[in-house]
């Protein structure tokens, strides 16, 4: 048998399709809530950390270290087999979706606490000239400013979140990575996880593309400033 058949079979590619793309389905589910989650609890926990009261930043950072400093794999395993020790029994999908948002949240917090400080303190002068209480201050001032700034580290961590819903197939979650060795047993070839492979590649790519396009811009609006 040659190389081409042993790792890029188009009859078994063709019989695994379905198994394969259910799985893809999962995986971009599970990618995009995990993404959602991280992203509005980043926020709130980075306003915490910067405008709170004392004991909230406090747990605010306890919160950002503890997560920033578990691999997602370690949380995982803690939340689908540890937990029903306490009672708690969760599906794979939302212990994979609880595991993954929960440090996306660690991190993308620091991304955008990063990019509020970085916004002009007579961008906040001005907004309290304008008459502009504090909440609307942020979500109208602020907050856009500091986006627009992080946003090559913000869909960094995006791509680092979706790379991390391959970690989800040690939970029998049924993802594109157990799909695809699910099919690469069934058929007794590895083109499956060939194809999941470039499936990833396919997602990923123009992605890390676009963060090396945004961070060119922001450094030429940087130095145009």
């Amino acid at each position: 048998m040659s190389v081409f058949d042993t790792f890029l079979n188009p009859r078994v590619f063709v019989e695994t399709l379905p198994l394969i793309l259910s799985g893809l389905a999962t995986t971009l589910t599970l990618g995009f809530t995990c993404i959602v989650i991280g992203f509005l609890a980043g926020i709130a926990v980075a306003i915490c950390r910067l405008y709170a009261a004392s004991p909230v930043q406090w747990v605010t950072i306890a919160f950002i270290d503890v997560f920033r400093s578990l691999p997602v794999l370690v949380l995982l395993f803690v939340i689908y087999y540890a937990l029903p020790f306490a009672g708690v029994r969760l599906s794979s999908f939302v212990a994979a979706a609880s595991a993954i948002s929960l440090v996306s949240a660690a991190y993308s917090a620091e991304i955008i606490r990063a990019g509020i400080e970085a916004v002009p303190r007579g961008q906040f002068e001005a907004a309290r000239a304008l008459g502009l209480h504090f909440v609307l201050t942020l979500r109208k001032v602020v907050l856009p400013q500091a986006i627009r700034t992080v946003l090559p580290p913000l869909t960094s961590n995006a791509i680092n979140v979706m790379k991390d819903t391959a970690l989800a197939s040690v939970v029998a979650m049924p993802d594109l990575l157990k799909q695809a060795n699910q099919a690469q047993a069934l058929a007794a070839n590895p083109t499956p996880l060939i194809a999941a492979a470039a499936i990833y590649l396919l997602i990923l790519l123009p992605l890390v593309r676009v963060v090396g396009v945004l961070e060119h811009k922001l450094s030429r609006t940087r130095h145009a400033a």
